[in-house]
Parts: structure tokens; sequence; C-alpha cells
């Protein structure tokens, strides 16, 4: 299992940032609501364990397309 990171937060607002999405873009992309997505880049809840190993997939994803550095 791989361990949320505490600067969880800040890594989302970040991969949004760099990919010029918004919180309702990001949510739809990775199957989450967009309240969801709010609530992790405020700190208010973690990813269920699922949920971050498909924000690391879609990480991985947009790095091997190079939209993500």
């Amino acid at each position: 299992m791989i361990p949320c990171p505490e600067n969880f937060p800040e890594t989302v607002k970040e991969v949004r940032r760099q990919l010029a999405l918004s919180q309702e873009e990001l949510a739809q992309a990775l199957g989450v609501s967009f309240a969801t997505v709010n609530r992790w880049e405020n700190g208010r809840t973690v990813p269920s364990k699922l949920a971050q190993r498909q924000f690391e997939l879609f990480c991985e994803q947009k790095k091997n397309q190079g939209e993500l550095v």
C-alpha cells in the first residue's frame, strides 16, 4: 500500500495548476465529485486508498504524455 503524503493537498493543487484544470475537471478525470477534490485541496479529508491510487495513475499517465513535470 502507498501511504498518503502529508502534502497531498499541495500536490493536488500543483497537478491542477500544471494541467490548467479546474477542480471540476480534475474530479471528472478521476471519477470523483467536485466536493471530493475540494476537500482534498483544503485538507479536510484524505483520499481513500483507491482514490489515491487513481490520482497516482492519472499523474503517471500525464507525465508519460509529457503534460506533467
